[in-house]
């Protein structure tokens, strides 16, 4: 595995990353499905360190921070191909970003939303010492109510 910077001619494999409006909705809510290169071009624009992953060649995963000031980074876009999970790549991409967040950003605190029925994700995010500390009410991709479950590790938990 290794991780590089996101580049446009990266953008049309990435936008087959999420299969379903679902896997779409937790890795980028604001967007519709399917994925568009115009969507994502858009959504990276206003982001910082958009960070691909690749596995014997291919994209597998990718994140970036949509926030990066003021000692807090909070990771967005936080996506593993389903071909490649439970093989440490979500492992590698988080571990990546937090020791990013600390070096070049001397993040304090470094932040992470997660949906409730994502269970795979909430169940990541803690086991990889991240802390639940609120709770906001959200309409998912069908309308129906969610919640929005946001996690943080401080810098003494990393």
């Amino acid at each position: 595995m290794q991780h590089r910077e996101v580049r446009e001619e990266d953008l049309p494999q990435l936008i087959e990353l999420p299969r379903t409006p679902e896997e779409l909705f937790y890795c980028f809510p604001r967007a519709h499905f399917p994925l568009t290169v115009e969507q994502l071009r858009a959504g990276l624009a206003k982001r910082s360190d958009s960070t691909l992953i690749e596995k014997d060649g291919q994209p597998v995963a990718f994140a970036n921070f949509y926030q990066w000031q003021d000692g807090i980074c909070s990771i967005g876009n936080f996506i593993v191909a389903a071909s490649a999970r439970g093989q440490g790549v979500g492992d590698y991409l988080l571990r990546y970003l937090v020791d990013l967040a600390y070096r070049k950003h001397a993040a304090r605190e470094i932040r992470v939303s997660c949906f409730n029925n994502n269970t795979r994700g909430l169940l990541f995010y803690s086991h990889r010492g991240f802390q639940p500390y609120a709770i906001e009410p959200r309409l998912d991709f069908s309308g129906e109510m969610a919640a929005l479950i946001h996690f943080h590790l401080s810098r003494e938990g990393s």
